[in-house]
């Protein structure tokens, strides 16, 4: 009776682990349209709060088709790619080891008034995991025209502090090129930057290792775009 009871009892435990897998299984199917769409939704609220235009996730899609007009694919030699953009993931990219196999995308906007603003993806490492964002602009391909950035985990208060409005704003107007073809980007400094440097802003606050990384990101993500920036400034 006691081996009938131990078979009876691992046969319903294994039952029950199938059953419950196969439930899960079938939510995540049924759930991951909804998720997809709401990952595609908040990537198009960032690339519009690059530009300096605040999106909900009611309003976003039209926003996304009135504003952004043209989207392309280049490589790091400014040669235009076939595929799109938009389904580019950009942390897949950044790990092909050879830089001439990597795509990057890039997105352009019409403001008011018929302005264009040119928006390139980032992504880099912070203090406890990834952080990424978008940078647009000018038609000069130089001057920064907004900044967007997020995080996965930075310390609230302190690196967190990247995704915030005041942080992001001081990135408006600096350039990422000195005298024309010189590649600089923008540097995160501790410590208070003149408001008149065009290369630099300053840095977080008790954040200067979330900082840094935000640094690298910029520097290393745009540095891939310099020849496309390069040959198409205007």
């Amino acid at each position: 009776m006691k081996n009938f009871s131990n078979t009876y009892i691992y046969t319903f435990s294994s039952v029950m682990v199938i059953v419950v897998a196969l439930l899960l299984a079938l939510a995540a199917l049924q759930l991951k349209p909804f998720q997809d769409k709401n990952i595609e939704i908040e990537k198009k609220q960032n690339i519009l709060a690059s530009i300096n235009i605040v999106a909900t996730t009611e309003n976003a899609e039209s926003l996304y088709e009135k504003y952004i007009t043209e989207s392309f694919v280049v490589n790091v030699n400014g040669e235009l790619i076939e595929k799109d953009a938009f389904s580019v993931d950009v942390r897949a990219e950044l790990s092909k080891s050879n830089k001439l196999d990597r795509l990057l995308p890039v997105y352009v906007s019409t403001l008011e008034g018929g302005k264009k603003a040119y928006v390139v993806p980032l992504r880099g490492k912070g203090l406890w995991g990834p952080i990424w964002g978008y940078i647009s602009f000018e038609k000069d391909l130089n001057t920064i025209y907004g900044a967007n950035f997020d995080h996965q985990g930075e310390t609230p208060g302190l690196g967190a502090e990247i995704k915030e409005a005041w942080f992001q704003k001081p990135f408006i107007g600096k350039q990422i090129f000195k005298d024309s073809t010189q590649f600089v980007s923008v540097k995160v400094n501790k410590g208070g930057v003149d408001p008149k440097n065009l290369h630099a802003v300053d840095a977080i606050s008790g954040g200067t290792i979330t900082s840094k990384g935000l640094e690298a990101m910029i520097d290393s993500s745009l540095i891939q775009y310099k020849t496309y920036f390069l040959m198409n400034r205007k």
